[in-house]
This record gives structure tokens, C-alpha cells and sequence, in this order.
């Protein structure tokens, strides 16, 4: 009788049920704990106790707060697997058990409610849950890996900070660099693409200044709500007048803040707006019209200065190269058959992902993993209400544990296993 042989993944995966009810602990006692970008002094440590644990060399205060875990284990390629570790200034509304109380002093000096609306404190699980069982499978695989936990992801600054504290120079440089992110979508299901999978994102801050007056005296003011409320409206012609319907475009004002008081017109409005495109071209014309847009609504209001318009953020295009892609897509078609692994459409979150590979020309992958319970979804998607299911940054944002916990750490234990174990 012919027997199975088993296979490196089969090795490395072999001890995922003894390690998932340790990893359930973690998960949701980082989700009751989010920090902010740039203050992930907890996660961080948690983090790279965990990787101690394991037997990897760790270094701290890489790009102020991240971790970086190297493990060696003989001749061959160099894996990089990343994480980013913070979290948003949201209230969150899931109602769970294991819900975030937290609050925070932001980057502006205010006092702030903290939650992981995005998921990165499932992110932060997946790669210690795999590189735990990758470090307890060191006979099914050569080379080194190289665990990165990155601060910062939500205001672009992670990445780059890691970057420019060295994490090329005093680190190896990957052959391949590997992450994922947890996304609305059945449980279970990986989905990525060839090319470009994120868009490039821009937000702005915009000044608006006027000349404040009792509110009974609407003459005496230039009133700078007006104007934003004119620029607001104004912008929303960007799409749908100035970009072809065959180019993908989102431009969102999510801050308009203007007075404090019903009776008094203010002197400033301020707006804070975000851009996603997909083409460098289309990007610049945006832009473009966001200032000339801007510009004209104050001088239109008769505006004492003209506006400040100042960049928040930047994030460049995550691509995914075509034989990296490849590559994982049949180890995990493989590992978890054809039936769970899809093509998906280039998205309009962003990501700074994209950084890593840019900085060092290496190839890299970036792929999702459902979040939302199957019978859920399926549901939503007979109903024709997929567009209700909360998204990422949604108060009520949050992954159902199993099976995303499970998937996420088999998915980068198989795409690091594609290099590793040949």
C-alpha cells in the first residue's frame, strides 16, 4: 500500500491546531490593546518576545518601533515576511468581548479613541503564528527568514521609517518579499493578481481662510464655510467631469471642520481629502484640478490669502511581480485547492507595502484574505449587499477568528515555503 509522502508544508503545518487556541489568546489581546502609528511600543515588544522564543535574532527600534526577526538556517534565499502592527483612531462599535476601550494622545495633541479597524492586529498574529511553526520545521527548509513587524502602515510613514533606519544595510536583502492583509470576503478565501493589487493614495489638507463676524452680520465676514462647502461640492466634479469613466478615480473629503459656535462665522475652514488612482498620469491631472479647484473657490469667495494646501501622505502602487505571483498562486493552490484561491481586481485601498520592493528592485507579493464569516457573505452576495458588510476602517469592523486566523498563518507559511523548502 502506497503511503503519502509528506510534504514540507505538511511538516511545517503539522503543529497549527496545537499553536491556534495560543494564538486566538494573542490575537484578542492585541485587538483590546490597538496603539497608534508610530506607538507601537506593546505590540512591538510582544512581537519580538515571540520571536525570541522561536530562536531568532531580533532587533527593536528599527524605523522607531518596528521588529525585525532574522532566523538562519543554512545556504539559500533570503524571505522576507511583513506585518505592520498599528491601529486607528476609531470608537469601536463591534460589541465583542474582546473590544478596544482604548484611548491615545495623536500626533496633533489630542486625545484620541483607538481600535484595529483595519485588521493589522490579525496581521501581527498570522506572521508570529508562522514563524513559530517555520521555526519548529527548520528540517523542511534552507535559506533565512527575515520577520518584519512594521510600524506606522496608516499614515504611510512605516515602511519608509524601516527603510531609512537600515533595514537593507543591516539586514539582508530579501530574495522575495511576502505579506498579506485581511479584507472583507468569505473566510477562508485567498484572492491577489499579477500587477498592480493597491492604488496609489494621496491626502491633503486644505486651509481655507476668510474674515469672521457675528453671525447676524453675514456682510461683514467672508464666510469660509461657505467656500468649503462650495469647494466640497466643486471637488466631486473632478470624477465625474474630468477623468475619463475608463479610469479608476476616488477623491473623498473625509474632514471638513469649520467654528465652534452657531452665532459666530469663523475666520479658517479646514478639509482633509484623500485621492486613489491608478495611473501617475491620471494622478498628476487630479491633483492639478484639486488645486486649481481650491484656488478658485477662495478667490471666487473674495479670500483675504489665498488657501494652504499641504500633503499628509503618499503611497505609492503595490505591484506584484508576475513570477513571484506565480509562484505562490500554485503553491496555494496546491496547499488549499483551486476553490479557495481567486483573481481579484486591482483595489483602491493603498498600501505602503509597495516600498520594500521598490527600494530594493526585489520581487515582491502582496494577496488578501477573507475576513467575514462564509455564511455571512454568502448571504450579503445572494441579497445583492455586499456594499452593508462592514469594511476596514469601519467601527464594526472585525475579521471572524476562525478561519481567517488559520488561513492567514498557512498562507504565509506556504508562500515562504515556495523559496525556502526547494
Amino acid at each position: 500500500m502506497n503511503q503519502k509522502t509528506s510534504t514540507p508544508n505538511d511538516v511545517a503545518l503539522a503543529s497549527l491546531e496545537r499553536l491556534l487556541p495560543d494564538l486566538q489568546t494573542l490575537y484578542t489581546d492585541i485587538h483590546s490593546h490597538p496603539e497608534l502609528s508610530m506607538q507601537e511600543e506593546r505590540t512591538a515588544a510582544i512581537a519580538a518576545d515571540r520571536l525570541r522564543g522561536a530562536g531568532y535574532e531580533v532587533t527593536t527600534g528599527v524605523g522607531k518601533t518596528g521588529v525585525v526577526g532574522l532566523l538562519r538556517n543554512g545556504d539559500g534565499p533570503t524571505v522576507m515576511l511583513r506585518a505592520d502592527m498599528d491601529a486607528l483612531p476609531v470608537k469601536e462599535a463591534t460589541g465583542l468581548p474582546y473590544a478596544s476601550n482604548a484611548t491615545a494622545i495623536d500626533h496633533e495633541g489630542k486625545m484620541v479613541p483607538v481600535m484595529h479597524a483595519c485588521g493589522h492586529d490579525m496581521h501581527v498574529t498570522w506572521l508570529v503564528g508562522a514563524a513559530t511553526l517555520l521555526a519548529q520545521a527548520r528540517d523542511s527548509w534552507k535559506g533565512t527568514l527575515m520577520a518584519v513587524f512594521q510600524p506606522a502602515e496608516e499614515t504611510a510613514q512605516g515602511a519608509q521609517a524601516m527603510i531609512d533606519d537600515g533595514l537593507f544595510k543591516r539586514f539582508p536583502k530579501p530574495d522575495v518579499i511576502l505579506g498579506q492583509h485581511v479584507m472583507v470576503g468569505s473566510a477562508g478565501i485567498i484572492s491577489s493578481r499579477v500587477g498592480v493589487i493597491t492604488s496609489t493614495g494621496d491626502s491633503l489638507q486644505i486651509r481655507l481662510f476668510g474674515k469672521g463676524a457675528h453671525g447676524s452680520m453675514p456682510q461683514a465676514s467672508i464666510d469660509p464655510v461657505i467656500m468649503a462647502a462650495a469647494t466640497v461640492m466643486r471637488l466631486q466634479t473632478i470624477v465625474s467631469r474630468e477623468v475619463a469613466a475608463t479610469d479608476a478615480v476616488v477623491v473623498t473629503i473625509g474632514a471638513l471642520q469649520a467654528g465652534t459656535k452657531e452665532n459666530v462665522i469663523p475666520d479658517e475652514a479646514l478639509l482633509k481629502l484623500n485621492v486613489r488612482t491608478f495611473d501617475e498620469t491620471v494622478r498628476n491631472r487630479v491633483l492639478a484640478a484639486i488645486e486649481r479647484i481650491v484656488k478658485a473657490e477662495a478667490e471666487a469667495s473674495g479670500a483675504p490669502r489665498a488657501p494652504e494646501i499641504t500633503s499628509l501622505d503618499h503611497y505609492n502602487l503595490v505591484r506584484n511581480d508576475p513570477e513571484a505571483t506565480t509562484r505562490v498562486a500554485d503553491a496555494f493552490r496546491e496547499h488549499f485547492t483551486s476553490s479557495r484561491v481567486t483573481e481579484t481586481k486591482p483595489t483602491t485601498a493603498s498600501e505602503d507595502f509597495g516600498s520594500f520592493g521598490a527600494e530594493t528592485g526585489s520581487p515582491s507579493m502582496f494577496w488578501f484574505v477573507g475576513g467575514t464569516d462564509p455564511d455571512v457573505y454568502t448571504k450579503a452576495k445572494a441579497q445583492g449587499r455586499l456594499n452593508e458588510l462592514p469594511t476596514n476602517h469601519n467601527p464594526r469592523f472585525a475579521p471572524v477568528i476562525h478561519p481567517t486566523l488559520e488561513t492567514g498563518v498557512e498562507a504565509l507559511v506556504v508562500a515562504a515555503q515556495a523559496w525556502l523548502a526547494e
